[in-house]
């Protein structure tokens, strides 16, 4: 009898002690758990999130780069640095440090500096990077003595220029109403902006090459789809030195006025193919059928001298060389507002271009034989636009 009532004791201990070893592994299993959950939690979190970056702040204006010789226009490599032309006839290489480099990128021998040309606009490629295009546009004196203008397409590799083909020639000239912004569009065509070669009545020739915006293909003919059958996409502009894109490809330019007597009349545009912008038909406010009158207009007691047009965010930004001044364009409901910035304090200013980092880069033009040369001159400003 004790021998089995020991017996279902033992049995009993050993059902006790099966219980108690599962219930304590299974609560030492749930503490594992939550401890490696913790552990996870605390060690996989922070690599998912990424480092805080780096903010530059950067000041409303400030000086970029100095000891240029007049520089017209700037294109942005993919590495962040800069090439920017010198009317001289000069290429220089600005680092992203905004150091000038001592050595030129190249020297255009076959450009001339008369007058108002000589070596101006820039820019490279819509597929640069594969093919190292790069365009610039030029005065030249052809051997009949005339003043003439052409864009070239070169080859950029390492930090170097070669291979010059000539894509648009025989563009005509003068020391005065020379044109000379290129860029491409959207639409990856190259457009060239080209003055009247004061020669007021070839801006109404639509043959003629003068007083144009023209749109030309990569190798420099003209593109399908232009109105007259030439390289000619809008016409009747006296001198314009400014072309940008909207946010919905609109192309927007800035064009110098007449001068003289007459000076004043400075004119901002919305450009579209086939119109006929009135010089010297028509200036200011005045209207006449099937001409365009300008959006805004300086009046005829001020003078901008528009060179380099920039739209950033929503808003558009124009150089004064005579107005010494920063413009800005708004447009709400169909109404234009213009604001003047940093007047006079820099002399002045030519190319307006927006940076890769959102500010715009502006070049003063002290230089240029028509300015006060102020110490460092010429530079590179930077600009940050959301605090103007």
């Amino acid at each position: 009898m004790r021998k089995g009532f020991t017996l279902i004791l033992i049995l009993v201990l050993i059902f006790i002690l099966f219980i108690a070893l599962i219930v304590f592994r299974g609560l030492g299993r749930t503490d594992n758990t939550e401890t490696k959950e913790s552990e996870i939690g605390n060690s996989v979190v922070p690599q998912q999130s990424e480092p805080p970056k780096e903010t530059v702040e950067f000041p409303l204006i400030s000086i970029f780069s100095q000891g240029l010789d007049t520089p017209w226009a700037i294109a942005f490599l993919a590495d962040g640095n800069l090439l920017v032309t010198e009317r001289k006839g000069t290429v220089r290489l600005v680092s992203k440090d905004g150091v000038l480099q001592d050595s030129p990128v190249a020297e255009i021998s076959s450009a001339k500096e008369i007058g108002e040309g000589g070596l101006q606009g820039i820019t490279l490629h819509p597929d640069f990077a594969s093919n190292g295009f790069l365009y610039l546009y030029y005065t030249y004196a052809c051997s009949e003595g005339n003043t003439l203008n052409r864009v070239g397409r070169m080859t950029y590799k390492d930090r170097s220029l070669s291979n010059e083909q000539i894509i648009v020639d025989e563009i005509p000239g003068a020391s005065n109403h020379d044109g000379g912004r290129i860029k491409f569009g959207p639409d990856k065509l190259l457009y060239i902006t080209t003055g009247d070669a004061q020669n007021p009545s070839s801006a109404q020739d639509k043959g003629s090459l003068s007083g144009k915006i023209l749109r030309v293909t990569d190798d420099g003919s003209p593109a399908q789809g232009n109105p007259f059958g030439n390289g000619v996409y809008s016409y009747g502009h006296r001198n314009p030195q400014g072309i940008t894109w909207d946010d919905n490809g609109g192309l927007w330019e800035t064009e110098h006025g007449p001068s003289g007597l007459e000076t004043g009349n400075d004119e901002f545009n919305r450009i579209e193919i086939g119109k006929n912008y009135g010089w010297p038909e028509i200036r200011g406010t005045q209207t006449k059928p099937d001409m365009i009158t300008p959006l805004i207009e300086s009046g005829r007691s001020d003078t901008w001298a528009p060179a380099g047009l920039a739209f950033a965010n929503g808003k558009f930004y124009f150089a004064g060389l005579r107005g010494q001044s920063l413009y800005q364009v708004t447009v709400s409901n169909g109404t234009y507002n213009l604001k003047t910035y940093f007047k006079g304090e820099y002399g002045r200013l030519r190319e307006v271009i927006l940076g890769p980092d959102g500010m715009l880069y502006v070049t003063t033009s002290n230089r240029d034989g028509r300015g006060n040369v102020k110490p460092g001159d010429d530079k590179i400003l930077r600009i940050n636009p959301e605090k103007l």
